[in-house]
């Protein structure tokens, strides 16, 4: 029998579900992209992303990785982003039989403007939010992410260990 859930838990699971059901939604994108005044597909996002945040150019199956994604769909979301003109491939420095890829000066100005898009949002939603809670909430919730990072890099590593 296992033992009861802490309410505490129950709660930050319930928000985190809400949270993620939310900023996922197809509407919210579309609000996000008008505001932004960018036309771009809601799953080439978080490739966009991706590659803003690396540190340089990086492979599809890199991508994939850092997505957790199986790597077709990957493939597909670059092909659409290298027809938009907001990726381009690289030949891979450590081999060159591979591709890397990497954004474009028009793919990052996508990203600003969506990431400018989306920080107007929050500022409005939170704006009668004294700026201490504002905050104390973005330290909890980047030490949040850091733990939750470090219990799944924790679960993976032992997964991988060979049985005695």
């Amino acid at each position: 029998m296992s033992s009861p859930v802490p309410r505490d838990i129950v709660e930050i699971e319930g928000a985190l579900t809400r949270v993620a059901h939310m900023l996922t939604r197809a509407r919210q994108h579309d609000r996000t992209v008008l505001a932004a005044g960018v036309t771009i597909d809601r799953a080439a996002v978080p490739v966009l992303r991706a590659l803003v945040d690396a540190d340089g150019p990086l492979r599809p199956s890199e991508l994939a990785a850092r997505l957790a994604v199986e790597a077709p769909h990957v493939t597909r979301q670059v092909q659409r982003l290298e027809r938009a003109g907001y990726v381009e491939r690289v030949p891979d420095p450590d081999d060159r039989r591979a591709q890397r890829v990497r954004l474009t000066d028009a793919g990052r100005d996508v990203v600003d403007c969506i990431r400018a898009a989306g920080r107007r949002w929050i500022a409005d939603a939170l704006a009668a939010w004294p700026a201490e809670d504002r905050e104390r909430l973005a330290v909890l919730a980047h030490r949040m992410l850091d733990d939750f990072e470090a219990h799944r890099d924790r679960l993976d590593a032992a997964a991988t260990r060979p049985s005695a």
